[in-house]
């Protein structure tokens, strides 16, 4: 908790507004739909949207409007390569406007699990790509901890918190850039195979050449098992 806490100061510190330092208010709708094939293969299937609904600088002008970013559906397939290890990779398929991206997605996932809490983490790239735009290759790691608000685990009825960091850097050109997400959410499992999860995305990026994007996103997620 207290590795979490540091890293939401710091990202706040390096965030810090400036008068070219834009925002990005939305949200951010996601179905997650879970199958597993056998003991070890399993499918993943996500749609997510992004609805923007203001947008400005800091200190200065901004515009209120509803409008849909983007679409995105996605399809991976991961296999467990030891008790606790799983290797994935998958498509995504990108509707922006009147166009589309492509992207590939490769993943190893560690997860641990201590007395009162689980801890995961995440190792991924992805390439994307379309027809006008030139290729972008991103490398990320997520840390994210999953909190029951009820004993040991999280059980069905139950309320529980989950808390991510994610560092992502990207090359386009030659051009790097990076982006540091912090998102904690609070989920409630219905079921073992239905849980909703809410809460706040906040992104940083663009901030080396000296402004920043700041994209604040109300998150909801419904995942089921099928």
């Amino acid at each position: 908790m207290r590795y979490f806490i540091t890293l939401l100061l710091l990202v706040l510190f390096i965030g810090k507004t400036t008068a070219q330092d834009t925002y990005l208010l939305g949200t951010l709708p996601s179905l997650n739909l879970n199958k597993g094939i056998n003991s070890n293969w399993s499918l993943n299937l996500k749609a997510e949207s992004r609805l923007r609904l203001m947008q400005g600088e800091f200190g200065g002008n901004s515009t209120s409007d509803m409008h849909l970013q983007l679409a995105d559906f996605a399809l991976t397939t991961s296999r467990k390569t030891g008790l606790n290890n799983a290797l994935a990779g998958g498509y995504l398929i990108r509707l922006r406007g009147e166009q589309t991206f492509h992207r590939f997605i490769q993943q190893f996932t560690i997860v641990k699990r201590y007395e009162s809490f689980r801890m995961a983490h995440r190792f991924s790239s992805d390439q994307t790509f379309n027809s006008d735009n030139p290729w972008e290759l991103r490398l990320r790691y997520r840390i994210t901890a999953e909190i029951p608000l009820n004993g040991q685990s999280v059980d069905p009825g139950e309320f529980y918190l989950k808390l991510n960091n994610e560092y992502l850097n990207s090359w386009q050109e030659g051009e790097p850039d990076m982006e540091i997400r912090v998102v904690p959410l609070a989920g409630f499992e219905f079921t073992d195979n239905n849980k909703l999860e809410f809460g706040l995305d906040y992104r940083l990026s663009s901030f080396i050449d000296g402004s920043s994007r700041n994209s604040f996103w109300f998150n909801i997620g419904w995942y089921l098992k099928v």
